[in-house]
């Protein structure tokens, strides 16, 4: 009798347990659903792109860039802190307007005089500029990450700002230039004056084709922060550099009166560097004064696929396999900054009566 409760007792326990136990395998064995992932839009990580056209760098234009992405050039990647907005943008490939180089980059949709007020700021940092080039060509492994461009007249550019590391360096330089604005109706003879923040100006270069001056010593690295601020403000463009560990940089430059109107003020940079080429212009005495300016922003990549024998400060030589945008990004041949924040600020009384137009270089 005992016998036989313990057998009763034993398959009840059995056949109880058994499909405890096999809805428990069951559940382990179901995926897990997978949460809907939101797409992190450029949009929202810097709310400003109402203001702004973007260029891509296949040359197409986007227009504003509000819930916006491109996997090549355009989109946010998070750093294991916080989203920041890609710019990515090849050696070569389809250029805009009549630029040589490519760009992934906004310009701004409004004008305005540099005699009243406008501002932009912005925190970024460039993770990569291309691998190769030569380094005779002050151009080669750098990239332009803000801008004032003229939008009547010549077209010329108030101020580009710069970043270039040269192949084995751990640190990169920083500086700035002012393009003048040329006297008379040919523009040929224009020429750019750099600046340096931190290591290098412009006109520092190999002496080969792959050799390279000395790392410098106070040089911001791929991947290191920095932040620009430029104010135009009853003529004067101030500007302001500021990196963690390094010494905070000023410069003032007066927009509306020229320091290069005759072929004696051409400074001794300029001699050595755009002179020898046929770049010997003067600059008109109200400067940029009466026309209306923008800014830009983004990744201009100056590096380019064209022969230094063409222009030894501005063509290259990089590699750019026939313009295969793939192909340069797996070896490095590219641009691409990462921005953390940017804001931009123009009083209504330095907005254009023209209002929106649109840019074609």
């Amino acid at each position: 009798m005992v016998n036989k409760i313990i057998t009763s007792l034993s398959t009840f326990l059995i056949i109880g347990i058994f499909p405890l136990l096999n809805s428990c395998s069951n559940t382990a064995k179901e995926p897990k659903k997978k949460e809907a992932q939101k797409t992190v839009y450029a949009s929202d990580v810097i709310p400003f792109f109402n203001h702004w056209n973007l260029i891509l760098g296949d040359g197409s234009n986007a227009g504003q860039a509000d819930n916006f992405e491109h996997e090549d050039f355009f989109y946010t990647a998070n750093d294991g802190e916080k989203d920041w907005v890609v710019y990515k943008t090849p050696n070569a490939g389809d250029t805009h307007g009549t630029s040589n180089n490519t760009r992934t980059e906004l310009a701004q949709l409004k004008k305005w005089s540099p005699m009243t007020e406008a501002k932009l700021t912005a925190t970024l940092k460039v993770m990569n500029v291309s691998t190769t080039g030569d380094a005779r060509v002050a151009a080669s492994y750098s990239v332009v990450v803000g801008q004032i461009h003229s939008a009547d007249g010549h077209e010329n550019e108030p101020l580009k700002i710069f970043y270039k590391k040269f192949p084995g360096h751990t640190k990169g330089s920083v500086f700035w230039h002012y393009e003048i604005n040329t006297a008379g109706d040919d523009n040929s003879g224009r020429w750019d004056y750099s600046t340096a923040v931190w290591g290098y100006d412009f006109s520092v270069v190999g002496r080969e084709e792959n050799t390279y001056p000395e790392e410098p010593n106070d040089g911001i690295a791929l991947g290191e922060e920095f932040s620009y601020e430029i104010e135009v403000k009853d003529g004067i463009m101030h500007l302001i550099f500021s990196s963690e560990g390094h010494e905070t940089k000023t410069f003032t430059k007066n927009l509306i009166k020229s320091e290069y109107t005759t072929t004696a003020d051409i400074p001794k940079q300029t001699q050595d560097l755009f002179v020898p080429i046929g770049q010997d212009g003067v600059e008109r005495e109200n400067a940029y004064a009466d026309e209306g300016l923008f800014f830009k922003l983004g990744a201009y990549n100056q590096t380019n696929g064209k022969s230094p024998e063409v222009n030894k400060n501005w063509c290259s030589g990089a590699e750019i396999y026939g313009g295969d945008i793939q192909k340069q990004y797996e070896s490095g041949n590219y641009a691409e900054v990462w921005f953390k924040t940017a804001n931009i600020y123009v009083s209504d009384a330095a907005v254009s009566n023209e209002g929106y137009f649109l840019k074609n270089d």
